[in-house]
């Protein structure tokens, strides 16, 4: 199973259980990619989830500050497990609007070392949330980085496809023709999702945290991301909204003509 470590000293003292204060360490043998620059390093860091006492693994990040550099080595959650299908991400990626935001901040993103999200929610009048979840997608397709000792995305360009965001992720391509297909049906709380096969399946939101029926979901409780269905729950969710605020809109506009007329006459 997985083992942790917490602070002893100048040192980590390794445990079997995650108390306050503990990272994560899955797969102690994985660290001796790092044996080879030991010898160089002045500091350690280690950085996990804060608040993560599950008994389950989670990731975790293992900085060595060597001199004029830092090399960061991302440990998944468990040998067996990649980060390609984790699904921590999908809410975010799910969005249109996070498309469309996406192209605007990379526009905005001028090499900086430490990109301000405040900053650039202003420059793009978007809110930080919205700034976020562009960077997640930018992040994705490699235009964007994560520095965990700045706790902060740097701008970047790797040579990746924009297009693998939807092929590395089967289950965002999957919602997506869930919801073309006119699968996903809302009543209140609770949304219907009938998947391929016929079956149905049932996503109820509590607190914001849509849960579901489906085995995914009975398997990972969420600790993989959201399942298909509830991710398809989500995305019609997110269209009723931007409908529902255009036709006030609209409403909004044709009241406005109308005083105007009448103004005029």
């Amino acid at each position: 199973g997985p083992r942790w470590v917490v602070p002893a000293g100048r040192g980590l003292r390794p445990t079997t259980r995650p108390v306050p204060g503990a990272v994560c360490l899955p797969g102690p043998e994985r660290l001796g990619a790092l044996q080879r620059v030991l010898r160089h390093a002045t500091a350690l860091r280690v950085y996990g989830p804060q608040g993560a006492l599950a008994a389950s693994g989670t990731a975790a990040a293992w900085e060595v500050v060597l001199p004029g550099m830092r090399l960061t080595l991302t440990l998944s959650p468990d040998p067996a497990r990649g980060f390609s299908g984790e699904g921590g991400v999908l809410d975010a990626l799910a969005t249109d609007e996070a498309a469309e935001d996406a192209e605007l901040i990379a526009v905005l993103l001028a090499w900086e070392p430490r990109v301000d999200v405040a900053d650039l929610a202003a420059s793009a009048g978007l809110t930080p949330e919205r700034v976020r979840a562009a960077l997640i997608r930018l992040g994705t397709s490699g235009r964007v980085g994560y520095d965990t000792a700045e706790a902060a995305y740097f701008h970047r360009e790797l040579p990746y496809d924009a297009g693998r965001v939807e092929r590395h992720n089967p289950r965002l391509r999957s919602a997506r023709a869930l919801v073309a297909a006119g699968a996903v049906a809302l009543e209140g709380e609770l949304g219907t999702v009938t998947a391929e096969d016929g079956h149905v399946h049932r996503v109820r939101d509590t607190a914001g945290v849509l849960s579901c029926s489906c085995l995914w979901w009975a398997k990972y409780r969420g600790g993989r991301g959201p399942c298909k269905h509830a991710l398809a729950v989500r995305m019609v969710r997110r269209g009723a909204a931007v409908g529902h605020e255009t036709e006030q809109d609209m409403a909004q506009d044709m009241a406005q003509d109308m005083a105007e007329i009448g103004e005029g006459a």
